[in-house]
């Protein structure tokens, strides 16, 4: 009998069902940060260019329910710095793709992202603070589209550049949906051309799909209710537990 067109592994769907709920409510900005720790995860049962290329079309559902709830709140200013950055991230990372292993890319992101948090930490921004310079958020803009197309990994970067400026949580969720909505778009060819675009992947990614929206859904509307205090901590802890994450299974 001939095997069947999808991952067939019990212990991937344990994983995987909260793990797409997870990246669910981190597209919808209730749990920014916390999207990152999807591909750490599915990585637990197969390896890591077969989860990101199960996780694309998930992404592209998640991406659209985002973009139907969130269009008008977005920052149009702040998307033209950081789209063509992001873009031209992922062609780095197409470049790239296979040269850096998965687990220096990890590695490097969650340590950048460590020493980020800690320097917020030690060095609390005053309420008056000047935002931080444009030319860091091209930079992390690149970072970010790269980390995105190796390992969906894009959070941490370019989270990096948008918390500290203070956004009110929907225009904060609308940016980053219209950001990471352009980005995973802007991966189905070179996914294809690298070959992760197969049937058995595909077949799975359709068996969690019905999963996609439950997610964005349910934190956009914590999104809308949420104090801005609370947001901004829950983002904050999902940075670190990100980087966490990401710089343990590079090191380990």
């Amino acid at each position: 009998m001939a095997a069947l067109p999808f991952v067939t592994k019990p212990a991937f769907y344990v994983i995987a069902v909260p793990a797409v709920l997870l990246m669910g409510l981190s597209k919808s900005g209730f749990l920014s940060g916390f999207g990152s720790l999807v591909v750490p995860l599915l990585a637990l049962a197969i390896p890591v260019p077969q989860a990101a290329a199960i996780m694309l079309p998930l992404l592209f559902v998640m991406d659209g329910v985002g973009l139907q709830q969130l269009w008008h709140e977005r920052d149009r200013a702040l998307l033209r710095l950081l789209l063509p950055a992001g873009l031209l991230g992922t062609g780095v990372g197409t470049v790239l793709f296979g040269v850096l292993s998965t687990k220096m890319v990890a590695a490097i992101v969650g340590g950048l992202t460590l020493l980020f948090l800690a320097q917020r930490l030690a060095f609390p921004p005053h309420v008056d603070a000047p935002p931080p310079p444009k030319p860091l958020g091209f930079v992390l803009g690149v970072a970010s589209g790269f980390t995105s197309f190796v390992a969906h990994a894009g959070g941490p970067p370019i989270s990096a550049y948008v918390l500290p400026l203070r956004l009110p949580p929907l225009t904060f969720t609308a940016t980053m949906a219209v950001f990471f909505a352009t980005v995973n778009l802007s991966k189905w060819i070179p996914y294809a051309w690298l070959g992760l675009i197969d049937l058995r992947n595909m077949a799975t990614s359709l068996l969690l799909l019905p999963l996609a929206p439950l997610g964005v859904w349910l934190g956009v509307w914590l999104t809308r209710r949420i104090r801005p205090t609370w947001f901004y901590r829950l983002a904050y802890s999902g940075m670190f537990l990100a980087g966490t994450k990401l710089l343990w299974d590079g090191l380990k």
